[in-house]
């Protein structure tokens, strides 16, 4: 009889995918966070907008939030602290006043090209177990779980109960929980 593998079996929570890959992110993501803040002095939040931002220069905050995945409260706390530190920019648009555009300083340039190749370095790392044809599975494979995944919430997530996300629970309207 064959051995099933965990993505087969699903039987406890260390078989979930979603388990598994938020197990590698911490791994992975810990170096990354060592990096930013210990040597950098920026956060992994504010290190996804500033990464975001290269090559989108003029982007509206909103834009930001969508690309980054982040809401937009978040999105703004970590735009505020990065304009506080001078690696970005913000600027109002002319014909509306509210609305703004972000663009990185010579500084938050620099922080990012100094920070990019080491990232991209324990990234080459952690992929070097796999051979070029791996690679090419994985990124296919990648791809097809987020398309599946990306259906799956238009299909569900209208019936799934909105939750308070800070405590947990179930939103019943009541933030005084």
């Amino acid at each position: 009889m064959t051995q099933r593998t965990p993505s087969q079996r699903l039987d406890s929570v260390d078989d979930l995918l979603l388990f598994r890959l938020g197990l590698l992110s911490a791994e992975a993501g810990a170096m990354v966070v060592r990096l930013c803040e210990g040597r950098y002095g920026i956060t992994r939040r504010e290190w996804r907008v500033l990464g975001l931002l290269y090559g989108h220069e003029g982007v509206p905050p909103s834009t930001l939030a969508e690309r980054a995945h982040l809401d937009r409260a978040r999105t703004s706390r970590a735009i505020s602290t990065l304009v506080e530190k001078q690696l970005i920019k913000r600027t109002t648009t002319p014909s509306d006043r509210r609305g703004a555009r972000l663009t990185l300083t010579a500084e938050g340039l620099r922080l990012y090209q100094d920070l990019m190749p080491e990232v991209q370095e324990i990234n080459r790392r952690i992929l070097g177990v796999l051979s070029p044809e791996d690679m090419v599975q994985l990124d296919s494979f990648l791809a097809r779980l987020h398309a599946s995944a990306q259906a799956l919430k238009k299909e569900i997530a209208p019936d799934l109960p909105k939750t308070y996300r800070l405590r947990g629970r179930q939103f019943s309207g009541d933030t005084s929980l």
